[in-house]
């Protein structure tokens, strides 16, 4: 697993494993304050204590019994962790083994805080501490999925909503896989109308059941976002951010942001960033 620039810490176990863990200490350890954005999953179990992390500008509550879901991509910080309790597990998105799990993973909008309910935390619990016993023993030549069949078993009990109706919705499944592939070059819904092969009025009605948005509503959140990860944990200008979304120039991307949020990118990055 790769680190992004910024990010204070890296996942450093056995040889490169797709699987692996560490506790809210050794996370104070590394923990500098600032925002991190990781290439891997970041999944946050606490027993104890309470703090807060910040996943794309918005607070979640680290409590006892909750976990954190961090996707690949999100801009996070940590903070307020001094008293908290627990074990962080850092997965590559192949790492589940089930079909469900791994199509958990490779949801673009899962839901990041949850609390666990008192009649599931034994089980959440037994499976986490079983795949912290898994990948504390010693390296192998052997590859093995037993690291990669625990974690899916502690997926499947933490039981994440990640928004049913959704995945039961196969045209905006299509859609929304083709905006992550393609938004930073094509910015029409029509070209994702046209590219799979639905009429534009269907497609849209598709998105709405799904998500209340129209289609194209959904993909200018999908940019304001990446632009908002852009200003805020790479400090990048509104010429940089029209690069790299692949706007004309940094009026036409500034023009954009503003009639999206209401705030110029500078000012909305001053907001942002302040300490």
């Amino acid at each position: 697993m790769t680190a992004i620039r910024q990010m204070t810490y890296q996942p450093v176990g056995h040889g490169g494993s797709a699987v692996e863990t560490m506790t809210f200490g050794r996370l104070r350890e590394l923990n500098d304050g600032g925002t991190q954005r990781a290439d891997f999953h970041v999944l946050a179990v606490v027993d104890a204590g309470r703090g807060a992390v910040t996943v794309d500008f918005r607070a979640h509550p680290l409590r006892e019994r909750s976990a954190v879901w961090i996707a690949p991509g999100a801009v996070h910080r940590w903070d307020g962790i001094e008293g908290v309790a627990g074990h962080i597990v850092l997965f590559v998105p192949t790492a589940p083994v089930t079909r469900a799990t791994r199509a958990l993973a490779a949801s673009p909008d899962l839901v990041v805080h949850r609390t666990v309910p008192d009649a599931d935390w034994p089980f959440v619990e037994a499976a986490r501490d079983h795949l912290l016993l898994e990948t504390s023993a010693p390296p192998s030549d052997t590859a093995t999925e037993l690291p990669g069949i625990l974690l899916s078993a502690l997926i499947a009990r933490l039981c994440p909503p990640h928004g049913e109706a959704r995945s039961m919705n196969p045209v905006f499944g299509l859609f929304r896989a083709s905006v992550e592939a393609h938004f930073r070059e094509h910015h029409d819904a029509g070209y994702y109308a046209l590219a799979l092969g639905y009429a534009p009025r269907t497609l849209s009605r598709a998105v709405h059941r799904a998500t209340g948005r129209t289609a194209k509503a959904y993909l200018v959140d999908r940019l304001v976002l990446e632009a908002k990860r852009l200003l805020a944990h790479e400090r990048m200008t509104a010429a940089g951010c029209a690069t790299a979304l692949g706007f004309p120039d940094a009026s036409n991307f500034s023009v954009f942001f503003r009639n999206a949020t209401g705030l110029r990118p500078g000012a909305w990055q001053s907001a942002a960033t302040v300490p």
